[in-house]
């Protein structure tokens, strides 16, 4: 007698990938538009380049596209690997900027974007679950070689702009530091 009962672990694949997503999709979207309160494409592009971002349009609409083209793919369970794997390399960008806040998020720390990229990133490894359109396709986009792929390129990007936005502030502050050394009348 075989049961056709809901599966527990598939239920909470389910819930986890849905609130990860949503949660992520909304972040995005308010990146990509003026939904929720966003600054659209125009204020993120601002504040990426006053983060460090550069080209600024480019990081602005990474991120969007990250956060809510993987929160979408992750709360919907399709080609989780790389859905888990974008919005994790988006959020290390995220941690890179609040890194120097410290861990808590109270104080303008790094806390919720690592813990929403670590849970994209289980998600992303782990799969989907029964309830998905991954495992509706027959994981189509679920494949094994597929996750390390996703993993690889999203580790490489991450670093890649993380790495050059780390450059762009430490020439930004070594010419700081010139133009301060400078005297007056020398």
């Amino acid at each position: 007698m075989s049961c056709s009962c809901i599966n527990r672990r598939d239920l909470g694949l389910l819930v986890l990938r849905a609130g990860t997503g949503a949660v992520l999709a909304i972040h995005g979207a308010q990146k990509l538009s003026h939904l929720f309160g966003g600054g659209g494409i125009e204020g993120t592009t601002a504040a990426m380049e006053a983060m460090g971002f550069h080209p600024p349009k480019h990081s602005a609409l990474a991120a969007g596209l990250g956060e809510a083209g993987g929160g979408v793919l992750l709360a919907l369970g399709l080609a989780t690997p790389a859905a888990g794997a974008a919005a994790a390399g988006t959020m290390a960008g995220a941690v890179a900027v609040h890194a120097p806040a410290g861990f808590f998020s109270t104080g303008g720390g790094y806390e919720y974007p690592a813990f929403l990229g670590f849970t994209a990133a289980a998600i992303g490894l782990t799969g989907a679950g029964r309830y998905s359109l991954d495992h509706a396709t027959r994981h189509v986009f679920d494949q094994s070689w597929f996750v390390a792929l996703a993993f690889a390129g999203s580790a490489l990007a991450a670093a890649a702009v993380v790495g050059r936005r780390a450059k762009g502030q430490a020439a930004q502050a070594q010419s700081a530091a010139g133009d301060e050394d400078v005297s007056p009348g020398a």
